[in-house]
């Protein structure tokens, strides 16, 4: 295996840091001037600018190692994670979208307000915080030190703590520095750019697995379709799976309430929608990146497949590394430095998205609703002071990623066991009018503290912790002998995406009950905060090309042919 970067791809790692940097501090010019300016970019942000940002916020450095990873552990079923995201930008683009923008509010907790209650409002605005700090930051910055041990020290097993330490803190210092200084534009704008080059750095690794394996086919003497069919296991080619954790019932069922917290309810996402400029930008913007979401599977899943058929054995004992090999093994140098700087890149655009959300979200929902009267510039200051210190929090937080049980296993168990009482509220309180802010605020308490109690049983980094390992006695299967207990998932046989569902069920059922069992909100409210078909009838264009409604029956469609070729 090829053992360090040449010289060339640490010049251009290091220009790249330096360069983005630049460019989002000179993004920042008068952002700092009104809360508007530095949460919302002023409200002036088109579509390809928000569709960029979307996507770029998304696909971090954990997806773009955990995706790999999982094509060589399971296969294309993982990919079902980004396809499946296109029918959640749809409900954003369709429906969500244009109740966000035209109610002008600057954060999700303030539209809960709107609907429902200050209450809700405040228990949303600390669960975005936990979300943003455990979730988005925390697991990508860990994420981020294993690529740079791994290039480092690509033959020693294990992980080295200081280098993690010590990326962790060089890569966390130049995003906040922007961040702080330039607020949601310069983020926005970084985020462009860097989902530019993260996708042609994923475009260059696949290419080069392509060239790898016509070469080992030729080899063979097989055609290359033949080639790779022999040298995977049984379904890894499938997106579509009949039994285990990425069962089609598991998806069909889980994958919703994940996507409607993440995609339609959380501020480190939604933040981008509510900075547009016009209500055709809100909707327009997440089609866009629902069109963006298609590449991920082809061009980060399929990579780690054709791994698994090329380096196997020097994978099989780290599949978190397989990207790394792959960069390292298949591209010439100088290409390495490029889809490096694409790994840090995503990094980046992840965590500052999430610092600038998470920023926003208490000085807007907690203290200037505590102090009403607070100054407009001393709100700024705020989050500038919260961007420093949640950052602090995260790092402290990723250096315990070696016990999350997989990079992307872990950040999708934090979502499971924190989206669903999310999903609920905003999934009816949007379309069923008869819900109530008393329903709305038991349903989050309760949701949020079912979901930590879940967490702390299941989660191997908090269940090892409180009730220790399996024994030979104890363990469901041979395999988990010494690894922690999970009660719900080893236990009762129930994986992330079930709980996410189940949690989900109970959720909007109390939710209902609670509704039913109290008076109506008010009918005003409703008519502006509630889904109305009739509304949305009275719309002759709604599908007329090049319209929200075209575009997402072109995006739906084409998932579903790509379904049709991945069966």
């Amino acid at each position: 295996m090829t053992t360090a970067l040449g010289t060339i791809d640490w010049s251009i790692i290091v220009l790249y840091l330096v360069g983005i940097t630049a460019v989002g501090i000179s993004s920042a010019r008068r952002s700092t001037e009104s809360s508007e300016n530095y949460f919302l970019a002023a409200r002036s942000l088109r579509w390809p600018t928000i569709g960029l940002a979307l996507f770029a916020t998304n696909i971090s450095t954990v997806h773009l190692i955990g995706l790999a990873s999982s094509g060589f552990s399971t296969g294309m079923v993982v990919g079902n994670f980004e396809w499946l995201a296109a029918t959640c930008l749809v409900l954003l683009g369709l429906v969500f979208a244009p109740f966000y923008f035209r109610s002008r509010v600057a954060t999700l907790p303030e539209f809960l307000e709107r609907r429902f209650s200050g209450g809700s409002r405040t228990m949303l605005a600390v669960m975005g915080v936990c979300g943003a700090l455990f979730v988005h930051i925390g697991v990508s910055l860990y994420a981020g030190g294993v690529v740079v041990d791994e290039l480092l020290h690509p033959q020693t097993p294990g992980v080295d703590r200081a280098s993690i330490v010590w990326s962790i803190l060089i890569v966390s210092g130049l995003t906040v520095l922007y961040t702080v200084l330039g607020g949601l534009r310069a983020v926005v704008v970084t985020e462009a750019i860097q989902t530019i080059l993260l996708l042609l750095g994923a475009a260059a690794v696949t290419l080069a697995c392509f060239v790898a394996l016509n070469d080992s086919a030729a080899a063979a003497g097989q055609g290359l379709v033949d080639y790779v069919a022999t040298n995977t296991r049984p379904d890894q080619l499938s997106a579509v799976h009949a039994s285990g954790d990425y069962a089609w019932y598991a998806m069909l069922l889980g994958y919703p309430v994940l996507g409607i917290w993440y995609w339609c309810s959380d501020q480190t996402i939604v933040q981008r929608v509510l900075g547009a400029a016009t209500v055709r930008d809100a909707q327009i913007g997440p089609l866009f990146a629902g069109f963006l979401k298609i590449l991920p599977p082809l061009l980060m899943v399929l990579p780690g497949v054709f791994a698994y058929v090329l380096f196997r054995e020097l994978i099989e004992a780290n599949p978190d590394g397989t990207l790394v090999v792959l960069i390292l093994e298949l591209l010439p140098p100088g290409v390495r430095g490029l889809v490096l700087a694409g790994l840090l890149a995503a990094l980046m655009s992840t965590v500052a998205g999430a610092l600038n959300s998470t920023s926003t979200l208490v000085s807007i929902d907690i203290v200037k609703r505590v102090w009403p009267a607070t100054a407009d510039r001393r709100l700024v200051r705020i989050g500038q002071a919260t961007t420093v210190v949640v950052m602090i929090l995260a790092m402290a937080w990723s250096t315990q990623g070696d016990r999350f049980g997989g990079i992307f296993a872990g950040i999708n168990q934090m979502i499971a066991v924190l989206a669903p009482p999310i999903s609920a509220v905003f999934l009816l309180g949007v379309l069923w009018p008869r819900g109530t802010a008393q329903a709305a605020l038991a349903t989050l308490v309760a949701g949020f503290a079912l979901g930590a109690a879940v967490f702390l049983v299941d989660f191997p980094a908090a269940s090892g912790a409180i009730l220790g390992n399996y024994t030979a006695a104890t363990a469901p299967s041979e395999q988990l002998v010494g690894q922690p207990v999970q009660l719900i998932t080893h236990g009762l046989g129930i994986g992330f995406m079930l709980q996410a569902w189940w949690l989900f069920a109970i959720c909007s059922a109390l939710f209902v009950l609670c509704s039913l069992a109290t008076p109506a909100p008010d009918p005003r409210i409703v008519s502006q905060y509630c889904y109305s078909r009739t509304a949305a009838r009275s719309d002759k264009r709604r599908f007329a090309a090049g319209s929200p409604g075209f575009l997402s029956i072109v995006l739906l469609g084409a998932i579903g042919i790509l379904y049709l070729i991945f069966s």
